[in-house]
C-alpha cells in the first residue's frame, strides 16, 4: 500500500483511490505536501484542510477547462472537469454527513463528472431506476462490439463508495471490450440515493435488487437471462444476499468479502482494525438511518450472511486482499465454505505475486480487477480475448 500519509490510513487510502481513479501524481504532490502535519490533526480540523487543497486544485481545473471550451478544445476540457471531479470526490467522503457545504460539494461533483462524460463522448449514460416513489440512480456502459441483447453485470457500493468512483476505477470499461456491459448503482445508503434520495440502508438488499432486475427486463439491449452482480467492500454483502433471495441474477462477485459486518463494528466498537472514513460512527448512523450508535448496532446485528448462501445455486466468484486491514480474510473463507450449492464457487486470495492485497484492492486494482472481470466474461458468454490478424 503507497502509504502518502504514514499515520494516517484513511487519508493514505483515500490517496490510493484516487489515484485509481485517474489521479495525477503531480497534482497529488501539490495537494498532499502542505498537508502532512494537518494529516495527524483530529478529524474535523484535518479534514477541513484536505478538502480546502482538493477543492483548490478542482478549482484550477476547472478554469483550465473552460480555456479548453473557449478555443473548441472539448476532449482536453472534458478530461479535466472529468479528473477535477475526481477530486471532489476524494475530499467529499472524507467529511462528516452535516458539514458545512458538503452537499454542495457533491452536487458540483456530479455535475463535473457528467460534464467531463458528454465531452469526451465516453461510452458511460446516466439512468434512473424507479424505487419506492423515488430514483436509484445508475450509470449504463454498453458491451463493445456486441450485436443485440448484452450480458450484464450490476455493481454495487460498499459503505462509503459512490457509482462515479466504482466506474473511474475502470471495472466496467475492462468488461466492455470483453462484451459485458455495467450497470453502477447508488444504492440505498450510498451516492445519489442518500445524499439526494434520503434513501438510507437496508440488510434485506434483494428490495431494491429485484427493482433494478425488473427494469433491466424491460430493455432490449440487455439479456434477462445473463444479468450478474458485483459488490465491492460492503457490497461483499450486499450482493451475496441480494443474489441468494433474487434467483434472476445469474452469477455474483464479492471484491472484498464481508460476510459478517455485525462482527466488524463489534470489534471496530474495541478499536480493531482500520476504519474506512473519519467520523465513522456518526457516518455509519447516517447510512442506516440509525439515531445513535446503539441503534445502529441492533441494526448491524442483521447485516451478516450466515444461514443465507446455500440458497444461491449460480457461479459465485469471492475475492480478498491477502492483507486486508478492514475486514479479516477469514470472512472470505467463511463465505466460500457456504456457497455449499453453488454449481461454480470459487476463492481467489490477491497476493503480493498480484497485487490487491489491500481491502478490495484499492492498493492496486487492475490485476484484480481484470481477473474479476475475465471470470465474470467467462461465467456470463462474454469474451477474453480478441481477434488478431497473425503476421
Amino acid at each position: 500500500m503507497f502509504k502518502y500519509f504514514p499515520k494516517n490510513y484513511v487519508w493514505s487510502m483515500s490517496v490510493d483511490l484516487a489515484i485509481e481513479m485517474g489521479a495525477r501524481i503531480g497534482e497529488i504532490e501539490a495537494m498532499c505536501a502542505p498537508l502532512q502535519e494537518a494529516s495527524t490533526q483530529p478529524d474535523a480540523a484535518g479534514t477541513q484542510a484536505f478538502r480546502d487543497a482538493w477543492a483548490s486544485m478542482a478549482d484550477k481545473l476547472c478554469g483550465l477547462a473552460e480555456e479548453d471550451e473557449e478555443r473548441g478544445r472539448l476532449q482536453s476540457a472534458g478530461e479535466k472537469y472529468g479528473r477535477a471531479a475526481i477530486y471532489l470526490i476524494t475530499c467529499e467522503r472524507l467529511q462528516a454527513h452535516d458539514s458545512p457545504g458538503r452537499l454542495e460539494l457533491y452536487k458540483r461533483e456530479l455535475a463535473l463528472f457528467n460534464n467531463g462524460v458528454r465531452l469526451t463522448g465516453e461510452n458511460c449514460e446516466r439512468v434512473e431506476i424507479p424505487y419506492e416513489g423515488k430514483h436509484i440512480a445508475g450509470l449504463l456502459v454498453r458491451a463493445e462490439g456486441v450485436t443485440g441483447p448484452a450480458p450484464l453485470l450490476v455493481q454495487v457500493n460498499g459503505l462509503d463508495s459512490t457509482k462515479e468512483m466504482k466506474y473511474r476505477v475502470g471495472l466496467p470499461s475492462w468488461l466492455a471490450k470483453r462484451g459485458v456491459s455495467s450497470l453502477i448503482i447508488d444504492q440505498p445508503g450510498t451516492g445519489e440515493a442518500l445524499r439526494l434520495q434520503g434513501l438510507h440502508a437496508r440488510y434485506d438488499s434483494e428490495h431494491w435488487a429485484s427493482a433494478v432486475v425488473d427494469w433491466l427486463e424491460t430493455r432490449d439491449d440487455v439479456d434477462p437471462a445473463r444479468i450478474g452482480m458485483e459488490g465491492v467492500s460492503l457490497g461483499g454483502y450486499f450482493c451475496p444476499r441480494a443474489v441468494a433471495f433474487e434467483p434472476r441474477f445469474a452469477c455474483g462477485v464479492c471484491w472484498g468479502a464481508n460476510h459478517d459486518w455485525r462482527d466488524v463494528q463489534k470489534r471496530r466498537l474495541d478499536k480493531e482494525g482500520d476504519f474506512p472514513v473519519p467520523h465513522y460512527w456518526a457516518h455509519v448512523c447516517w447510512v442506516w438511518g440509525a439515531k445513535d450508535v446503539d441503534d445502529f448496532m441492533q441494526i448491524a446485528e442483521n447485516v451478516h450472511l450466515d444461514g443465507v448462501l446455500d440458497r444461491i445455486k449460480v457461479p459465485f466468484l469471492v475475492t480478498h486482499g491477502e492483507k486486508d486491514s478492514q475486514i479479516p480474510l477469514k470472512w472470505a473463507h467463511r463465505t466460500y465454505e457456504q456457497l455449499v450449492n453453488s454449481p461454480k464457487r470459487e476463492l481467489k486470495i490477491f497476493t503480493e505475486r498480484e497485487g490487491g492485497v489491500q481491502h478490495s484492492s484499492f492498493d492496486n486494482s487492475i490485476n484484480a480487477g481484470h481477473y474479476i472481470a475475465d471470470w465474470v466474461a467467462e461465467t456470463l458468454g462474454g469474451r477474453t480475448a480478441t481477434d488478431v490478424e497473425e503476421s
